[in-house]
């Protein structure tokens, strides 16, 4: 083969392999963004240790609401699943190697392999409140259809309470305000436990940037005392809003509005 034709050869595989790089990195922000944040939720000992202070924290509240509650209700959590006791940034890897983003039926494929690992802290936590007859209920926004997944993972770990009757499921609406409401009605809420404030209170449910700042302003005081948040940089509400809650804006669209708002300097 003369040096022309390798040549040749050598700047057509070159093209390939950036190519299939582009292609894996997702070729805009938001699926490169998830990477590197994929990074930091698996690798970074910071990442752990937030997690740890989280419930270390969820452990002093739990303590002093048993010892201060005057309520003759059953005592009860109300937990996130996603990112806040189990880690998906696997699913968010894979997708953004593959140049894609989330969609519903790659995720209940992902969901039922039950392969979602425990985020540090939340199983110790969890056995500790059941120990102290607090009942737990996983209140998530998965779908219906993922539900034997969902059980399988919490059980796989040993999570209590992970039954029918405590894993409560998105059903028509994505708000878990009603879901709250309705477990508010039969127990003593002590703790609510989640990784995006729409696990919190209404007041954040499809709010813009502004308005959930506005509202973590005016539910100050109830940070680190009732509502304990886990840290989540892959994906959350909080992206949500800056898209207006148009997810169905183009990865370049999304980019944009991205790069739109950020602030540089010159």
């Amino acid at each position: 083969m003369t040096k022309k034709y390798l040549l040749i050869l050598a700047i057509l595989c070159s093209c390939t392999v950036q190519k299939n790089l582009d292609s894996a990195a997702g070729g805009n922000l938001t699926d490169g963004g998830r990477l590197f944040t994929s990074v930091f939720q698996q690798h970074a000992a910071e990442y752990k240790a937030l997690c740890i202070q989280a419930y270390n924290l969820a452990t002093i509240r739990l303590d002093q609401s048993l010892e201060n509650s005057t309520s003759a209700k059953p005592k009860a959590i109300i937990t996130d699943i996603d990112e806040t006791i189990l880690d998906n940034s696997p699913y968010s890897v894979h997708r953004a190697m593959l140049g894609l983003e989330y969609d519903l039926t790659s995720w209940i494929d992902w969901t039922s392999r039950a392969a979602a690992d425990t985020l540090s802290g939340a199983l110790a936590f969890f056995k500790y409140a059941a120990s102290k007859n607090v009942e737990i209920f996983y209140v998530s926004n998965r779908d219906e259809k993922e539900r034997a997944g969902t059980r399988e993972n919490l059980k796989k770990f040993g999570f209590p309470y992970a039954d029918d009757a405590h894993i409560i499921l998105r059903t028509n609406v994505s708000s878990k305000e009603q879901r709250r409401q309705q477990l508010s009605a039969t127990h003593d809420i002590i703790l609510l436990i989640g990784d995006n404030l729409a696990d919190f209170s209404e007041l954040f449910d499809r709010k813009t940037t502004a308005e959930r700042a506005k509202n973590v302003g005016r539910l100050a005081d109830e940070f680190g005392k009732k509502f304990i948040v886990l840290p989540n940089a892959n994906y959350g509400d909080w992206e949500g809003a800056l898209y207006q809650y148009n997810y169905g804006l183009t990865p370049q669209q999304k980019d944009s509005v991205i790069k739109s708002i950020l602030k540089n300097y010159e």
